[in-house]
């Protein structure tokens, strides 16, 4: 009696160890509702980092515009640092190009390549920045991420 009585104990003392199916499906569904809500944020993170490749490639062309232009008193006179349009930003998400050039004017503007992982950037499809610095662009928000 003592036998069965000791064989019984044992058996009410283990515990089962592990996670069964439905927790680890509770787990499953909500780390899928955090990334469905928190993937698109990233993105957008990831669009608005990249366009300092743009802001720093405008910057530069608008360097090299201007001392050209101390150079010659011309945006549209032959100079040797000037830059060859279109071109590509550092990193290629973008594309810059020149237009209005004359002799006391310019606009520099970069728009997304359309083959690339900026393409989808629609809140700042094209940036531009002229001659006196005046900055434009599809949304407020292109300038000042």
């Amino acid at each position: 009696m003592h036998q069965r009585y000791l064989t019984k104990q044992i058996k009410s003392t283990k515990t089962q160890s592990g996670f069964s199916l439905i927790e680890l499906m509770v787990v499953i569904v909500i780390v899928g509702i955090i990334a469905r809500v928190a993937y698109p944020s990233y993105l957008s993170s990831v669009q608005t980092t990249r366009r300092s490749d743009a802001l720093t490639s405008l910057s530069q062309n608008q360097v090299t515009m201007e001392r050209c232009f101390a150079q010659n008193f011309s945006y549209s006179a032959a100079c040797t640092a000037m830059p060859t349009f279109p071109a590509t930003s550092p990193q290629g998400y973008y594309s810059i190009a020149i237009s209005t050039q004359t002799a006391t004017t310019y606009t520099l503007t970069a728009t997304p390549v359309s083959t690339g992982p900026q393409a989808g950037d629609t809140a700042c499809a094209s940036m531009s920045v002229n001659q006196a610095n005046v900055k434009t662009g599809t949304s407020t928000t292109c300038w000042n991420p």
